[in-house]
């Protein structure tokens, strides 16, 4: 970084907008947008490991970086899709993949238009905004813009109105009451606040308003009111700075955790493990998936146990086998850090497993009591810098096997591990309940008296599932088994949830 760009940077707003790297010609390589202008482009120039090549090569380029302070993260969002389309940069082309760009989809030339999104346009005639680089932002956006511009999201119309026409989220096509032209203005208006020109229409809102007003039609007159003052309030909407500061400390957090366990390179998948079990019966375990220090629930995976009892050492054992088997390896690769939930005994079983198979995986545990971070002295491809541990205000502890490090908890570090080993107790928990309501409702129908086998099988065939049955309706069970037979089953499914809520 030059000492012109790096004065520069001293400059920077603590606003909303949209930041501009050049290159030594001046050329615009790369359009982003920030909540915070100056949290965001100096992330750029922090010392960082866990940069990919593509955005390494990008900052070697910086030369100079200039922006634009807008009002609200809306108008960033929205200037930044335009100033894309306007300047092509070739970093914004280099640095996403076809899936990052998204596009919001508006077919005018239908009678009564749909809204959606799309990551491909299309030549079909209709109107595409974008493109977007977060689509998350951007479905956020139109949640709170639909609330201004009601609109459908129906390629195809239901037969009948949908809830969204209820909570008034959707002008309801499929009624056959909805004034298709007057639908189309409100689209069109919602299409120039996608365009970027907020400003503009309500200035044009308000003189409206006041034409109705003195017009004495009133009603009109409130309904332009209440647009302005929705379009007024969408500059305190968060559409991406929640995400911009999570990135920022994910950031930390990866190089912080490299640097404490000396790890050969940043971890960017992390695979997380938990065991979930009652008594020993429904044994499942799970496999959670960081990547880049952000959940990736594609590639979650979860276990069944075959293995009976109440063993979780064991059952950490058989999990790792089935996870680093040579089928499995093949299928997702191997990760670059493991996290397991639980302390001394559960990773001692895991770390077996990789021994026996000769796979030097950085992995610890993480005991849930004290928070605390957990390491086997012996596993080589764990070692805690004590400088590191020093400048984080870490305590450390020893075994005769192992190292118990105290991290404190407005550490970055031990933040994104409690993320991971939630995120792994969440979905071991939500498959085991899963697997145990399957159980449960299953053996419900073999104790209700007068449900004999040809009977279940006639339930199961007119409802689909045990869940089916549960949740039919009396009048559904009195036309299929009879008033007595259908009470009888009312009886015992009411008691069995009563049952379930309790546990």
């Amino acid at each position: 970084m030059n000492t012109m760009l790096a004065k520069k940077l001293k400059t920077l707003p603590n606003a909303p907008g949209v930041y501009f790297h050049k290159d030594a010609q001046g050329k615009i390589i790369y359009v982003g947008k920030a909540a915070i202008l100056k949290n965001r482009v100096r992330q750029y120039f922090q010392k960082s490991g866990n940069r990919d090549p593509k955005t390494e090569l990008l900052v070697s380029e910086i030369a100079d970086t200039d922006w634009q302070v807008v009002e609200s993260e809306f108008e960033a969002l929205f200037l930044e899709s335009e100033l894309i389309r306007r300047y092509m940069p070739k970093y914004n082309i280099l640095l996403r993949d076809d899936k990052s760009q998204s596009y919001v989809r508006i077919d005018f030339k239908n009678t009564y238009p749909s809204v959606t999104m799309t990551r491909r346009p299309l030549d079909d005639g209709a109107t595409y905004y974008g493109p977007y680089l977060s689509a998350l932002a951007v479905k956020r956006a139109l949640k709170y813009l639909r609330k201004i511009f009601p609109y459908s999201t129906h390629t195809v119309l239901p037969k009948r109105a949908c809830l969204l026409v209820h909570l008034h989220l959707c002008p309801g096509p499929e009624t056959g009451t909805l004034d298709s032209k007057a639908y189309v203005q409100s689209l069109k208006k919602l299409g120039r606040v996608l365009n970027g020109q907020r400003a503009s229409l309500i200035s044009e809102l308000e003189k409206s308003m006041k034409l109705a007003s003195a017009d004495k039609d009133f009603e009109k007159a409130a309904q332009y009111r209440d647009q302005v003052r929705y379009l007024k309030e969408l500059d305190k909407r968060i559409l991406f700075s929640d995400k911009e500061f999570m990135d920022l400390s994910k950031d930390h957090a990866l190089t912080e955790l490299s640097e404490l366990l000396q790890l050969p390179k940043v971890p960017r998948r992390i695979e997380g493990y938990d065991i979930s079990h009652m008594s020993g019966t429904d044994v499942v375990a799970s496999m959670v998936v960081f990547t880049n220090g952000v959940a990736d629930k594609s590639q979650y995976r979860k276990f069944k146990s075959r293995i009976p009892g109440n063993d979780d050492f064991e059952h950490m054992r058989e999990v790792m086998r089935r996870r680093f088997s040579e089928t499995n390896i093949k299928k997702w690769g191997k990760p670059d850090f493991i996290l397991i939930d639980g302390g001394k005994g559960q990773l001692r079983a895991a770390l077996s497993i990789l021994s026996e198979k000769n796979i030097a995986i950085p992995a610890i545990g993480i005991a849930k009591k004290y928070e605390e971070i957990v390491i086997k002295k012996d596993w080589d491809a764990v070692t805690i810098d004590l400088a590191v541990a020093k400048t984080l205000h870490a305590y450390i502890r020893e075994t005769a096997d192992f190292q118990v490090v105290d991290v404190p908890n407005t550490s970055h570090v031990i933040k994104l591990l409690q993320r991971i080993r939630d995120e792994s107790h969440r979905f071991a928990v939500s498959y085991h309940s899963n697997l145990k309501v399957k159980r449960q409702t299953s053996s419900m129908l073999d104790d209700v008296p007068g449900i004999g086998p040809a009977t279940r099988k006639k339930l199961i065939n007119t409802f689909g599932s045990m869940k089916g049955v549960s949740q039919a309706r009396y009048d559904e069970l009195e036309k299929l088994l009879g008033p007595k037979q259908a009470t009888v089953l009312t009886q015992y499914i009411r008691a069995e949830k009563r049952s379930l809520k309790s546990l």
